[in-house]
């Protein structure tokens, strides 16, 4: 059965949004946005919205991220007693402000000694704090200059190690989202990972049926599906996917076959005040409705409008205020 996995997203993983996405059906799994370990050890004042494992602890997967090897092992113990499935490395993230900073896609430009050591470290913080958790990494193929065969062997390098899985986003560090990514990429590691018991998931441009369903055509091999962004426009994409898979699904619809965008949208607005700190309003607003309102027939206009809401109080009068213009956008079928 092929898993379908929420990925890790700056300012829109978090509980809010989970617990969004969950009421739909939700995923197999659940990564976390990006923890700074260096942060979280010297205990930040927002590191507990980070930690927070909500609604569904036993799917989550912790994703760390830091230039500091150390911290990223010490971390380990303070996320051992939270619960979930495991541990993931940020090696993928290449946001200039990060990989300049030595973390996400950096680790991949390293010396490979270095990179090893690391993982190495975090693996041991595993088996001592929490032999059970799960080693993973989330990685992109590197630099623009990489080399196919170097790129499978990094890979088996990090199973040497102790990583249990690969979620691949086969574009390079500076490849845009434009250009597709290069699905058999993910197939071929797969096939080479497969005799160790290690799973790769494929993570590139799943947003409906059709493009999941090509996806696992390229990828037979691989063990599942990352979503990210799709996720966002539709929190109740993984139910629908599901189904279109021919998997046992939950009901993504209410009781007359239709979502209602008005009160999913405020929904969000609800739970960000619930589980998400005042200084994180704006943004997270702001993040989530950049992508929400593409499902609108004047997109532009409503998101414009959210983008400038201060408050979440301005966000919901404004989010209500499109509908009473526009009443035919509040229903949609999955």
């Amino acid at each position: 059965m092929t898993q379908l996995i929420a990925g890790p997203m700056a300012t829109l993983s978090h509980e809010a949004f989970r617990r969004l996405v969950e009421k739909f059906g939700g995923p197999d799994e659940y990564y976390t946005e990006m923890i700074n370990a260096p942060t979280l050890m010297q205990k930040g004042p927002f590191e507990k919205y980070y930690l927070m494992n909500g609604p569904a602890p036993q799917k989550i997967v912790w994703q760390l991220t830091s230039k500091e090897a150390d911290s990223m092992a010490a971390a380990v113990a303070v996320l051992a007693p939270l619960g979930g499935i495991g541990i993931d490395i940020n090696m993928g993230c290449s946001a200039p402000e990060i990989v300049h900073s030595g973390a996400g896609i950096a680790w991949m430009l390293k010396p490979r000694k270095e990179t090893f050591a690391m993982v190495k470290g975090v693996k041991d913080a595993i088996e001592k704090t929490a032999p059970a958790f799960r080693l993973s990494v989330k990685l992109r193929l590197g630099a623009e200059n990489f080399k196919e065969e170097e790129f499978y062997d990094f890979c088996q390098g990090l199973c040497d190690y102790g990583v249990q899985r690969l979620v691949l986003h086969p574009r390079t560090q500076r490849e845009k989202l434009a250009r597709p990514p290069r699905r058999y990429f993910a197939e071929r590691l797969a096939q080479r990972l497969q005799p160790r018991g290690v799973q790769v998931i494929y993570n590139g441009n799943v947003k409906d049926d059709a493009s999941a369903k090509a996806a696992l055509a390229d990828c037979p091999t691989c063990a599942g599906l990352m979503i990210s962004r799709a996720s966002v426009q539709k929190p109740w994409i993984f139910a629908q996917l599901r189904g279109a898979l021919d998997q046992e699904a939950p009901q993504a619809q209410d009781a007359g076959g239709a979502i209602d965008l008005m009160q999913t949208g405020l929904d969000y607005i609800a739970l960000l005040q619930e589980f998400q700190p005042p200084e994180f309003f704006k943004s997270r607003m702001q993040r989530f409705f950049s992508y929400y309102c593409d499902n609108f027939t004047f997109g532009h206009y409503i998101k414009s409008k959210m983008l400038v809401a201060a408050t979440p109080e301005q966000a919901e009068q404004t989010f209500r205020a499109y509908f009473d213009e526009q009443p035919s956008d509040r229903f949609k079928r999955a």
